[in-house]
């Protein structure tokens, strides 16, 4: 199925095929209409040309340019010196020449002499005393390219500025971690002189480390400088707190057990000092909330490394109320510095609020949505707490499980549908993906689901009874492509060798008639859309390996380059509803690009992540790098 295409369509007469690459005369400026009026011999031929000029631009500006202020001249045409390296992800005109872009969208798209040519008549009909200056014409670097603006279809915005604060990601041993907090406490006078002060951090990996075992509260009572404070340090893949003594004494007595969560316990019953997932909340009383600086602080960190690698759009998979109050804010009292759609989080604890919570349908110039509600099925595969229907292989003790129980899943999503709510589901294990089918199934009866564009978060592993599902129900995977070769290394041996063929099954889910969109889910992984567009067509690490050796884990899965691309730009607008204005580079959609360095669609796989961001523009106007 394809997404619905924009209204805005150029008269055949307009959008032509590239016929021809640009002559050294080519680059100088378009002559001005007064120059081009002193060339004709005579008064008809000059008349002529008027009127025919007035039919081309009386005909395109009102097909066209409907949704622009000022009826005049364009902003300015980009093109490539050497030839069509504009991909445009339009399937009508899929690679051009140059765009043009007015007042943030584009307007024109086709060969450098098409655009000289339609612009300079457009110039000269719109100022009756043909004083119109010309098109200013730019032309990227020989090898660059532009794509569409990017989007990371699966992020964690805030969290990910949380990241940078304190970062605890990169570490080999439970040690260093601990070297690391005490190098930031050291850091801060203030910290270091007030051990009332609480300590948060963001990114511990213990399947990182030398010795693969969960760490505990003892490990920060060891460093004299760490020890006795009140610290908590959620894992990388958010599944996981690491507390101290000082936080698991405040929060006595604890339960035996926690629905949907673990209490790590050692040998003798004591809590450790690791929670996962819904017993993650147990520590909620005792963080305290950031303000609206701090958070503030944390979007502008992930603002600069996100359009520096080419984002224009993230899709925050988990606004609470709190990042929802701050984005809300944000945008009243300024324009967003990049776009957010965001899914509002529901709170398996909470009472059913689809009936009365009030949508952001695109404050902010349309930079800020959030009308989609995200809920969690399951747990991590990383953590152990991904629901499968059959027992983990290296763990036949537990099948996982699930972070809300099926019969509230069947309960929940039909109401959100019907009252008009986009629903995306965190949906790891094969079970957990199959119970949340099938409640979008029993919403068939209470909405049009496909219409609502229902998306399976992660969609890590799918059984082959339930891959035929999503193009019937219209369901969306937006899956994380590194994960798959983060957990490559490990996976096989927590699932066994056949189970393991239907995880992160790309291509399974393309040829069942799903769509894709593809997302990092940082901070779990990096903000470089370029790492899950290489991993998804090679199925390789950076350094080029796999478990199944150089050609790729499992390489009949693999994406191509085009399914990539599109999923990284086309697809995420549909699935957030942004198709009609975003995703392409097509007339009448908001002038969103990037401009690489190299040529990612063709050259060679192990050059891909070589590849530079030389622009990053939003609306037409330029947000990182330069044009």
């Amino acid at each position: 199925m394809s997404p619905s295409k924009s209204p805005s369509k150029s008269p055949s007469g307009l959008r032509q095929r590239q016929t021809a690459s640009p002559t050294p005369a080519d680059k100088d400026s378009v002559s001005t209409p007064s120059q081009q009026a002193g060339s004709r011999s005579s008064k008809a031929s000059r008349y002529l040309l008027v009127l025919v000029s007035l039919a081309l631009s009386t005909t395109y500006f009102y097909l066209h340019y409907h949704a622009f202020s000022e009826p005049y001249g364009p902003d300015y045409a980009l093109c490539s010196p050497n030839g069509a390296k504009i991909y445009t992800v339009d399937a009508d005109n899929p690679k051009v020449q140059c765009i043009v872009v007015q007042n943030g969208y584009f307007v024109d798209a086709g060969s450098l002499g098409e655009v000289k040519q339609r612009w300079n008549s457009v110039a000269a009909v719109l100022d009756a005393n043909a004083t119109a200056t010309s098109l200013p014409v730019r032309f990227i670097p020989a090898g660059a390219i532009i794509v569409p603006g990017i989007t990371d279809s699966h992020t964690h915005t805030l969290e990910y500025g949380f990241t940078k604060v304190l970062p605890l990601e990169g570490t080999r041993t439970v040690r260093e971690t601990v070297g690391r907090i005490r190098q930031y406490i050291d850091s801060k006078p203030d910290l270091l002189a007030d051990k009332s002060k609480i300590v948060e951090g963001w990114g511990w990996d213990h399947t990182k480390w030398l010795e693969t075992t969960w760490p505990s509260s003892a490990d920060l009572e060891s460093d004299p400088v760490v020890a006795g404070r009140p610290i908590i340090l959620q894992s990388k893949d958010g599944h996981a707190l690491w507390v101290s003594q000082n936080i698991l004494t405040a929060m006595q007595p604890l339960p035996d057990e926690v629905e949907g969560g673990v209490i790590i316990r050692d040998e003798s019953g004591q809590p450790t000092g690791v929670l996962l997932d819904n017993a993650q909340i147990l520590a909620n009383a005792h963080r305290p909330v950031p303000t609206y600086e701090q958070l503030q602080l944390r979007f502008n960190l992930t603002v600069q490394d996100a359009v520096a690698h080419g984002l224009t759009s993230v899709h925050d998979a988990g606004f609470d109320p709190v990042s929802l109050e701050f984005f809300r804010r944000y945008a009243e009292e300024t324009t967003l510095p990049i776009r957010v759609y965001g899914m509002t989080h529901f709170n398996e604890s909470s009472e059913y609020w689809g009936d009365r919570a009030q949508k952001i349908m695109g404050s902010s110039n349309g930079r800020l949505i959030a009308r989609s509600v995200k809920i969690f099925a399951d747990g991590a595969l990383r953590t152990g707490g991904a629901a499968l229907y059959e027992p983990y292989t290296d763990n036949p003790s537990t099948s996982g499980f699930m972070r809300i129980e099926p019969e509230v899943l069947k309960s929940i999503i039909p109401r959100f549908l019907k009252d008009g709510w986009q629903v995306n589901v965190h949906a790891i294990g094969d079970r957990a993906n199959g119970l949340v089918l099938d409640a979008f199934e029993a919403a068939l009866q209470h909405a049009n689901v496909t219409a609502l564009r229902p998306r399976l978060e992660h969609a890590q592993i799918l059984a082959e009874k339930d891959m035929a599902r999503f193009g019937a129900l219209g369901v969306i995977a937006s899956i994380q492509p590194t994960h798959a070769t983060d957990d490559m290394w490990y996976a096989e041996e927590r699932l066994g060798p056949e189970r393991i063929k239907s995880l992160y099954a790309f291509r399974s889910i393309l040829d069942h008639g799903g769509r894709i969109t593809l997302g990092s889910d940082m901070p779990v992984e990096g903000v470089n859309p370029l790492a899950g567009f290489y991993a998804a067509i090679t199925r390789l690490t950076e350094e080029g390996t796999s478990p199944h050796g150089p050609g790729g884990w499992f390489p009949e899965q693999r994406m191509s380059r085009m399914e990539a691309l599109k999923g990284m730009t086309l697809d995420p607008a549909y699935a957030s509803f942004s198709d009609d204005t975003l995703g392409s580079i097509s007339i009448g959609k908001r002038a969103d690009y990037v401009v690489f360095s190299q040529d990612i669609m063709t050259i060679a796989t192990e050059k891909i992540l070589q590849t530079q961001v030389l622009a990053t523009v939003i609306d037409g106007g330029v947000v990182y790098g330069s044009i």
